[in-house]
């Protein structure tokens, strides 16, 4: 049996955020076989990071690897210094590189990004935009293994398009401009299309409450659930048929691959990783970002033809397929074992 060290944000189900990768990624490796010890659940950032070199430190000598999530933020320097602990101790590490910003993070801080993805055993991107951005920084170790599903717990089903009903699922927060969505959902109602927007997901900076009062400022009337554990969610979509993705910045957003398993038409944001995996007309649909009238046009094509929106979803499902654990694992046996 492989052992492994897997560092991230192991703070466990909060109201505040979605459930992280160390937590979905860390079980169903598991599940595979793989033993695996985690840090860090500490929520003091300075005990976090010492707990993170000690789980290190401590079994060094039983772990193959170390996997370690890495984000643009503060998540950055638990990585650096994770990765040069691994250094000192001859373990094999593996970046998982998260997040549509941390390129930016490859400009800002050069030479502690050097430090950590020069001396990697391999670079994983779940994406083919962040292994592009960083091959064009000069880093080679790369390999592209995408976010995955488990396409049983996702039941396909053909939707109905005589109306707009819209999905919306994300944490609050700015970056990902849920304020677009209560924009299109007035500017559909402005133009007399009968529609409604429900909005899933937990408050991340504030950003729920101004959505709420933005919605009570253009008066129209949208459903905010807060968070919902998955299958809350997914049994919920079964009252929609569209589903939107409003934000500025984006990957490789599990939320997208999980509307397509459900046959909801994605319409999104043509920003970051989105058009590396989103294909406008064939799996989805692509617009400009913070323009409520491109949204608009998509919404209104999707619920003047029922073939078009059908054929999208039936696309989308096929690209779903490829995209369960059952396939996706096989990429991390083949870089693990």
């Amino acid at each position: 049996m492989k052992t492994l060290i897997y560092i991230g944000n192991k703070s466990g189900v909060s109201k505040h955020a979605n459930m992280s990768s160390i937590d979905i990624l860390g079980r169903l490796l598991e599940e595979s076989g793989y033993k695996i010890y985690y840090a860090s659940s500490k929520k003091n950032i300075v005990l976090r990071l010492l707990h993170m070199l000690w789980v290190c430190f401590k079994y060094s000598n039983r772990a193959d690897y170390v996997l370690i999530d890495t984000y643009s933020t503060l998540n950055f320097y638990y990585a650096y210094f994770v990765s040069q602990m691994c250094r000192l101790l001859h373990l094999k590490y593996i970046p998982i590189l998260h997040g549509g910003k941390l390129p930016n993070r490859l400009q800002q801080s050069p030479k502690l990004s050097k430090a950590i993805f020069n001396h990697a055993y391999k670079n994983v991107s779940p994406s083919k935009y962040i292994k592009s951005k960083f091959e064009a920084f000069g880093y080679k170790n790369l390999i592209c293994i995408p976010n995955s599903i488990e396409l049983g717990n996702y039941k396909f089903k053909k939707r109905e398009f005589d109306e707009a009903n819209l999905l919306w699922v994300r944490s609050f927060s700015e970056i990902y401009n849920p304020f677009l969505a209560i924009k299109v959902l007035k500017a559909l109602k402005d133009e007399s299309i009968n529609a409604k927007l429900c909005m899933v997901g937990p408050d991340s900076d504030g950003s729920l409450q101004k959505a709420k009062n933005y919605a009570n400022e253009l008066q129209v009337e949208v459903i905010f659930t807060g968070k919902l554990d998955k299958k809350e969610w997914i049994n919920l979509s079964e009252n929609y048929n569209i589903f939107i993705n409003t934000t500025h910045v984006d990957n490789m957003p599990v939320s997208i691959i999980e509307s397509w398993a459900l046959g909801l038409p994605v319409v999104s944001t043509n920003v970051g990783g989105i058009p590396f995996f989103v294909k406008h007309n064939e799996n989805g649909i692509l617009v400009e970002p913070n323009m409520e009238s491109a949204f608009v046009d998509a919404i209104k094509k999707l619920i003047s033809s029922k073939n078009y929106g059908n054929k999208i979803a039936e696309e989308a499902r096929r690209c779903a397929e490829n995209l369960d654990w059952n396939v996706v694992k096989n990429y991390w046996i083949k870089v693990l074992n």
